[in-house]
């Protein structure tokens, strides 16, 4: 009774240092919204929408289409097939100036609205006459929104994009609106000294690199809601064949706890679906027998319910388990040209993890077997996949394009940053197969590890998480959820629900020297990391692939992911002075 009342009370604390986000738009936006039927605009939750992208030019309008692809997953079309191409979008992007367009145009344009269309029409420049081409008053007020924007520059282009989708609020006319979504304006007008901050970034990440921490990363922070930096370096591997980019996808780790996991047993709490003090015998059948049945799920989250820390079931293959081509009884593909036999999670794993030893509870142990439990509570309490079911309730709505599971099955091999050169297991490089290899065996897709991301997307994760529960104009969370577990909720240790804090016994500082008491995130074994900071706003995220070729302690060695957050925060403390 003593330590639940004290964990409330640790609980309380972080409810009132954590604030709500507060964007601060600095930015002057000369976009308006003309008309905004419904309040359609900015867009909420994307997966309501499929949207398609028409220019009068797509070269010319290359900034505008470019920066809504960084919201949503907006498909490009021209006016050359535009009955044809806009057919199965429920919402259309019709950009141009008035001089641009010609009354055939209108003509496709204004017959998407009678077939019921969000129809978006963004004007740029300051001719207004739309007459001469057959729109009057009557048929534009047929379409769902009417944008303007006076200039017809690359930064025109982007603020209309950002105020489509809510990056940036629309102060100018009648019809206003506020940010509800990042900002993507690399610092501008933010305050803070960004090219002094970007040269010594540059020289740890070069340092890194030539110190073979890792063939390359990406960086990025959000400060109040704005893209304040992201950048990408090196290459995906040490060939330097492929540079990185800001939009590479990498394999999580870890983060895939938080990111992945978490959020599921947040919504599925909330919703009062499971109750964190509810056991595991009470939700598994197959753990009412074991020595887990009376472990709660509460205790599970904070790993402190005495696991076996990790469990090395690729040593235990037989001869015959793992093959180079599918058969009828091999269909688990675990790299390529590796294929497991079906159901080895099932008949293996998952009752050596039940039966395995637990030690007593109470005391802090990390133990990846913590959320190979959580998965299984989750999707028996859903009867969903929990792949599928956090797309349901959060990655497609929010926007978050790149983040699943299995990205071999979504995007091109190229897009996605290799791993490890398995010479023990797989005997093959690792590209979009999850480097852990528990989760591979348990078909990619594990409570642990398994979840793959662009930084973008965790940076919308973050900043949902800032939010407290909203972002993009919707509700995710209650904010009293994300707080509860974010927030401090150990007597014996520094760990939040299924989230990693800030230590305070730290002597080099953890995550950051500069960090402080409301810091809360995780890491990755594959060289991730994101840590958000209500104090001060701020969402840090740092992706790399530090275990290619083989696993290598040298990120880790040279403090890599911290020396870059310190650099971060001291540009930040500065601008307070």
């Amino acid at each position: 009774m003593i330590r639940k009342i004290n964990l409330a009370v640790l609980g309380l604390l972080c409810l009132f240092q954590a604030a709500n986000a507060q964007y601060k738009q600095v930015l002057v936006n000369k976009t308006q919204i003309i008309h905004n039927k419904q309040s359609i605009l900015p867009f909420k939750k994307l997966d309501q929408y499929r949207i398609a992208v028409v220019t009068t030019d797509n070269q010319k309008y290359a900034p505008f289409i470019q920066q809504l692809q960084r919201y949503a997953d907006v498909t490009v079309s021209d006016f050359q097939h535009f009955d044809e191409n806009t057919k199965y979008y429920n919402s259309i992007i019709v950009a141009g100036s008035a001089s641009d367009f010609r009354s055939d145009y209108a003509a496709m344009v204004l017959q998407s609205a009678v077939n019921n269309k969000n129809v978006i029409l963004c004007r740029f420049g300051t001719d207004q006459n739309y007459t001469n081409i057959g729109l009057n008053s009557q048929n534009l007020s047929r379409f769902a929104s009417l944008v303007y924007s006076p200039e017809t520059d690359a930064e025109g282009q982007v603020n209309a994009a950002m105020s489509i989708f809510g990056g940036l609020g629309v102060t100018e006319g009648k019809i206003k609106t506020t940010q509800t979504r990042l900002q993507y304006t690399q610092g501008k007008q933010s305050g803070l000294n960004i090219a002094e901050m970007t040269q010594k970034i540059d020289a740890i990440a070069k340092e890194a690199i030539e110190q073979k921490g890792a063939p390359g990363m990406t960086v990025m922070a959000v400060k109040d809601g704005q893209v304040i930096f992201e950048k990408a370096y090196g290459y995906h591997t040490y060939e330097n064949q492929r540079a990185n980019s800001i939009h590479d996808i990498y394999d999580l780790a870890s983060v895939s706890k938080i990111a992945g996991t978490t959020p599921v047993v947040m919504h599925l709490q909330e919703k009062k679906i499971i109750n964190l003090d509810s056991t595991m015998g009470h939700y598994l059948w197959q753990a009412k027998k074991s020595n887990k049945a009376n472990i709660t799920l509460r205790t599970v989250l904070l790993h402190e319910a005495g696991f076996t820390p990790f469990i090395p079931f690729y040593r235990s293959l037989k001869p015959g388990d793992l093959v180079h081509s599918p058969d009828e009884n091999h269909q688990v593909q675990v790299a390529d040209n590796a294929y497991l036999k079906n159901n080895y999670y099932r008949d293996v794993m998952w009752p050596e993890m039940l039966a395995s030893s637990v030690k007593p509870i109470g005391n802090y142990v990390y133990s990846d077997i913590s959320m190979y439990v959580m998965k299984e509570v989750s999707e028996h309490e859903t009867s969903v996949p929990m792949q599928e079911y956090v797309q349901q309730i959060l990655y497609r709505p929010i926007g978050m394009k790149t983040a699943g599971y299995n990205p071999r099955t979504r995007f091109a091999k190229n897009r996605i940053v290799p791993t490890q050169n398995d010479t023990l297991f797989r005997k093959t490089l690792l590209e979009g197969f999850v480097h852990d290899e528990g989760a591979a065996m348990a078909g990619g897709v594990a409570g642990h590890a398994g979840l793959f991301a662009s930084a973008n997307d965790l940076a919308i994760y973050g900043q949902l998480l800032l939010n407290r529960g909203k972002y993009g104009g919707a509700t995710y969370f209650k904010p009293e959820t994300v707080d509860l577990f974010t927030s401090k909720q150990s007597a014996t240790s520094r760990r939040g629900l299924g989230f990693d804090r800030f230590d305070p016994n730290s002597k080099s500082g953890y995550p950051s020297k500069l960090a402080n008491s409301s810091v809360y995130g995780h890491t990755g074994y594959t060289g991730t990391c994101i840590w958000i900071d209500p104090k001060n706003q701020l969402v840090y995220i740092f992706l790399s692939n530090r275990v290619h070729p083989q696993v290598s302690t040298k990120l880790l060695d040279l403090n890599i992911r911290s020396r870059i957050q310190d650099v971060i925060y001291e540009t930040i403390n500065k601008a307070k002075k």
